[in-house]
Parts: C-alpha cells; sequence; structure tokens
C-alpha cells in the first residue's frame, strides 16, 4: 500500500533531518534511502525534495557543498546538518511521539 504524501506533508523537514542526521548526503541518495526504508511505499518528488532542502538550507538547519563520491562520479552538491537542525530533528521527534500517541487513541474503536 502506497502512503499517501499529504499524510507525511508536514514531516517531510523532520525526514529530510533525520536521514542528514546518519552523515552528508545528497538528493538523489536521500530519496533512495526514504524508498529503501519504506520498502517503496513512499518517496519525496524531486521537486518536493529539493525545495524542502532549499528551505532548510534558508533555515541554517543544513548547509551545503559540492563534492563527488567515493566512485569518482560527477560532482553532486551533498547536504549537511547543522547543530540549530539537530536540536529542530529533536523537538520534532518528540512532537511525533505525543502526535502519534493521539491519534492512535483517536483512531481506536
Amino acid at each position: 500500500m502506497q502512503i499517501a504524501h499529504d499524510t507525511l506533508y508536514g514531516y517531510t523537514d523532520g525526514i529530510l533531518l533525520c536521514c542528514l542526521a546518519k552523515g552528508d548526503t545528497y538528493g538523489y541518495e536521500i530519496n533512495r534511502s526514504i524508498s529503501q526504508k519504506t520498502s517503496g511505499r513512499f518517496e519525496l518528488k524531486e521537486a518536493t525534495l529539493y525545495t524542502a532542502l532549499r528551505r532548510l538550507e534558508r533555515a541554517e538547519y543544513i548547509t551545503s557543498y559540492w563534492g563527488t563520491d567515493k566512485s569518482g562520479g560527477p560532482k553532486r552538491r551533498y547536504y549537511s546538518i547543522t547543530e540549530n537542525g539537530r536540536a529542530w530533528l529533536k523537538t520534532r521527534q518528540k512532537e511525533w511521539a505525543d502526535i502519534q500517541k493521539l491519534i492512535t487513541l483517536l483512531l481506536q474503536d
């Protein structure tokens, strides 16, 4: 079953920051990681992904730099989470735990 994009829309930034908390990476790899982690049930559209990355960079939750992958491929824009980004992510994770409990209560029979 595919997950409706709008169900997770408000958590796009948190999802991206969580990916970056594991280490610097580039856009395609972020989306691939999300798809693998969800067994293909969720992935971001390219426009959504890069719009969110720009938004996070403007908010100073991430930074970016140009680099090449380990195989010496073409240059890519890599993203890195900042300390502000880590703090914001921690807040969102706590919020999500509270929301998850609330939704579970509301959707129980």
